[in-house]
């Protein structure tokens, strides 16, 4: 009966640290919420049809170079800019980069906003992995900090 007696508060004893343990250590739950987060922003950008109003990159503001155009993000990830019969078109997709290295050091539970352009040379600049600053329904404005030369660029979307 003794030892009967010592197994049951052993078994007690461990169930009690195993689950001390349990709830200590750190959930999944942040990346759940990241990826809805990303999720929201997507649904976000694929609403409507989007211009640029402020592009910065690195040493000088380049927001002219994509007046008139129309920017589309759509479901199946392409994105298409058109200005009157000039239609140029790429790839976007908004990711949770938790799992990946953030090019600018900062806390790595952001979203990142990829947009990719292989021509022309002005779109390409908009190639990046962007960092999300800040997501409204009418507004999205990204950072990107370069870590070849660190520069600093920024990008803003505001619905029309």
């Amino acid at each position: 009966m003794k030892t009967l007696k010592k197994k049951m508060i052993r078994l007690v004893v461990v169930t009690s640290l195993l689950t001390a343990v349990i709830a200590c250590s750190p959930s999944n739950d942040d990346s759940a919420s990241n990826d809805a987060s990303a999720q929201q922003t997507a649904a976000i950008a694929r609403t409507g049809t989007w211009e640029i109003t402020y592009f910065y990159d690195t040493d000088q503001e380049e927001t002219g170079n994509f007046s008139g155009y129309s920017f589309s993000f759509n479901e199946n990830g392409s994105l298409v800019a058109v200005n009157g019969s000039t239609t140029v078109t790429g790839t976007w997709s908004v990711t949770n980069s938790s799992n990946s290295s953030d090019d600018d050091g900062s806390d790595d539970d952001d979203d990142d906003f990829n947009i990719f352009f292989a021509s022309p040379r002005e779109f390409e600049e908009l190639s990046d992995d962007w960092d999300i600053i800040s997501v409204t329904q009418t507004k999205i404005e990204l950072i990107d900090v370069s870590g070849g030369n660190g520069g600093t660029d920024y990008l803003t979307f505001e619905k029309q």
